[in-house]
């Protein structure tokens, strides 16, 4: 499957046949009935991907697992869909490990401000020893979780009221982040003012000028299509975000372990390819976000991790992971961060 620009923005009508195909064809004569959630729309890599998925997962195993897909919170928001992976309501979800941190505290380290240089080292950890721990977390909660996470990007800063050049810029900006200590945490070591708002009403929030503005990688301010709303885009790379791939385990145990190979394969092997499908995006989206008519910048990240580290956030975060988390994150980025 290639994603292309015509593909990436299809239109959610013409994607929605896709999903009734599921619906019907598959769900009736299934043996495992099966519903994914996530919040993202249907044109962006991650459900293009799953849908791939989905469709391989149908056929190897000969039309006993059929899995819905319901995109863009339509079963609820990021904390609501959580509650229900957990229960049994929805049998998979996608998760940004740093709203998963509200369940699984030390999930949130992959996501700590200016830690990952490029996605060299970020695919090094999350392949590696810092996903290997993060997801030992995970099970602890009763979820099961894929081996490999799927790529949300770098995050960048949009605003309605002027670029972000300098941390000094953030002082007293109102910006919504997600619901997750994490996030709220950094931005008060800005001097910031942030607001954890789910991302179903990020829209309206910057329409109604709740916030100033908002922070979210290329793909997703493309295809949420926040460029309406948002006049200013910032570069500034300040988190990595991902989603790892989690089920209940319940419904993960009832299938045989041949068919949780299958599936588990297929999950991992999407991911690989959204990781791809993200990486080439991010290569043309900030041109076209500039042709939508934003103005675009890239500030120097050195003093916005100064400022970090003179506010005390890694130290306060590294007593809050533990020494051991710490340690397995430093030894992952090559460099002492506190």
């Amino acid at each position: 499957m290639t994603i292309t620009r015509r593909s990436l923005m299809i239109g959610a009508a013409a994607s929605i046949p896709l999903v009734s195909t599921i619906r019907y064809a598959g769900a009736q004569a299934a043996e495992f009935n099966y519903k994914y959630a996530n919040n993202l729309p249907l044109t962006h890599p991650m459900n293009l991907r799953a849908q791939e998925a989905v469709e391989k997962i149908r056929e190897e195993t000969g039309g006993r697992v059929a899995i819905q897909i319901f995109p863009s919170n339509q079963l609820g928001a990021d904390t609501d869909m959580l509650s229900q992976v957990r229960s049994g309501g929805v049998e998979f979800f996608t998760l940004s490990p740093l709203i998963l941190s509200t369940l699984v505290a030390n999930a949130s380290i992959s996501g700590i401000g200016f830690a990952f240089s490029d996605y060299d080292a970020v695919w090094a950890a999350m392949d590696g020893d810092v996903g290997k721990y993060v997801r030992g977390e995970i099970e602890k909660s009763n979820l099961v979780v894929m081996e490999k996470i799927w790529d949300n990007g770098f995050r960048q800063i949009t605003s309605s009221v002027g670029p972000i050049e300098t941390p000094a810029n953030l002082e007293g900006f109102k910006i919504r982040v997600p619901v997750s200590p994490l996030w709220t945490s950094m931005f008060t070591a800005f001097k910031s003012a942030p607001a954890s708002i789910n991302f179903a009403e990020v829209y309206s929030a910057l329409q109604t000028k709740i916030v100033d503005g908002q922070e979210n990688p290329f793909a997703i301010i493309s295809t949420a299509k926040l460029y309406e709303v948002q006049q200013f885009c910032s570069v500034t790379n300040h988190m990595w975000d991902g989603f790892w791939f989690l089920a209940n385990k319940r419904a993960w145990e009832a299938m045989p372990q041949d068919v949780r190979e299958i599936v588990a394969r297929n999950l991992n092997e999407a991911g690989v390819k959204e990781r791809e499908d993200v990486a080439k995006l991010n290569a043309t989206l900030e041109q076209e976000l500039a042709a939508k008519g934003m103005k675009i910048n890239h500030p120097d990240a050195a003093p916005f991790r100064q400022t970090l580290k003179d506010a005390g956030f890694y130290s306060e975060w590294k007593g809050k992971y533990g020494d051991e988390a710490w340690a397995i994150l430093e030894k992952a980025v090559g460099a002492s961060l506190t």
